[in-house]
């Protein structure tokens, strides 16, 4: 068995934040991206071709939620997500 240097009992989380930074590496990070812009496209065109499919049944539909909120919620988690892919890329 090698000689391990014994483990550091007294490391603050200040310390640890800082040694598990350096450990991402590029392509980790274009990947996590990429699959965040992704994920944010998709949602965007994929939930609003299919609200545009039932808009008029939702038009038809007694509910507090129109249209506009759903569309908002869409946008929303869209916004969100390729917001997390440009964090991703740019400031971690």
């Amino acid at each position: 068995m090698p000689d391990q240097p014994p483990p550091k009992a007294d490391i603050t989380l200040g310390e640890a934040l800082r040694e598990d930074r350096r450990e991402d590496c590029t392509p980790c990070k274009a990947i996590g991206a990429v699959a965040f812009m992704g994920l944010g496209a998709y949602i965007y065109v994929s939930g609003m071709s299919q609200l545009a499919a039932q808009e008029a049944e939702i038009a038809r539909a007694n509910t507090r939620f129109g249209i506009g909120i759903r569309r908002l919620g869409i946008q929303g988690m869209a916004a969100g997500l390729f917001g997390l892919g440009i964090y991703r890329a740019f400031f971690t």
